[in-house]
């Protein structure tokens, strides 16, 4: 058996209060593209730059561009759980993990049937008109052409924070105290470069603290294990070693 991941198993058993911190990492092997690595979103061409698409100037001056891109680089509904997202929800059944906190939108932590998850970034999967408030799919936005309108005429707004937008307060302060709370934290497949979300391992006091990234990552200096792989591959020799352990 590998020595790190021996270790992670042994970290895993000897903890029962756990929570996990991912990041874009988690989904790439999903085949949802990350946004700062060489192949990311933010190394594509387009008529303007990705990060200035995903803003809240820019979804509000130019809609319809904003949603050409969206539709075509955010809306991933083919996407399916991997091995990481599966092994997380293997692990909150068995009641040692209490809580997924995730930068990602694409909703696969709980198409894996995880149910505590914190979406710092909101969700793709649920849509709102501005208007009158009234909830869309996101089959719905995939679907439509031009500016996504509501049955009022309201455009329909995704529920995911754009830049130049605020956290939602209520998920801010769940992700805080499962954070805070936790005898063991998983950061997993972020670079913890994106703030304010990158800070919230601070709030973080337990004694394990695990990093597995593929590159480095400003919090190795404190993580009692580092592994630098792909999560889902690390998780996929996890899960067989867990089975039967629930």
């Amino acid at each position: 058996m590998n020595a790190d991941i021996q270790a992670l198993q042994s970290m895993i058993e000897q903890s029962d209060n756990i929570v996990f911190f991912g990041g874009a990492g988690v989904s790439t092997e999903s085949g949802i593209p990350d946004f700062r690595s060489r192949d990311g979103l933010y190394n594509q061409k387009y008529k303007f730059p990705p990060e200035s698409i995903i803003s809240h100037t820019f979804f509000v001056r130019r809609p319809e561009e904003f949603y050409e891109f969206y539709r075509d680089r955010m809306l991933a509904l083919e996407a399916k759980p991997n091995a990481a997202h599966l092994f997380l929800a293997r692990l909150e059944a068995a009641g040692k993990l209490k809580a997924v906190v995730t930068q990602n939108i694409d909703g696969l932590h709980q198409a894996a049937g995880s149910k505590n998850v914190f979406e710092l970034h909101g969700s793709v999967h649920r849509n709102y008109c501005m208007r009158c408030g009234r909830f869309y799919d996101a089959e719905y936005i995939k679907e439509s052409s031009g500016i996504p309108r509501c049955a009022c005429g309201g455009i329909i707004k995704p529920d995911v924070v754009l830049y130049e937008e605020g956290l939602d307060a209520r998920v801010v302060e769940g992700a805080v105290s499962a954070i805070s709370s936790a005898d063991m934290l998983i950061v997993g497949g972020t670079s913890l470069v994106v703030y304010p979300a990158a800070g919230f391992i601070e709030y973080f006091r337990g004694k394990r603290l695990v990093v597995i990234n593929k590159s480095p990552t400003p919090a190795d200096a404190r993580a009692q294990l580092v592994i630098n792989d792909g999560i889902a591959k690390v998780f996929s020799q996890l899960t067989e070693r867990y089975a039967g352990r629930e």
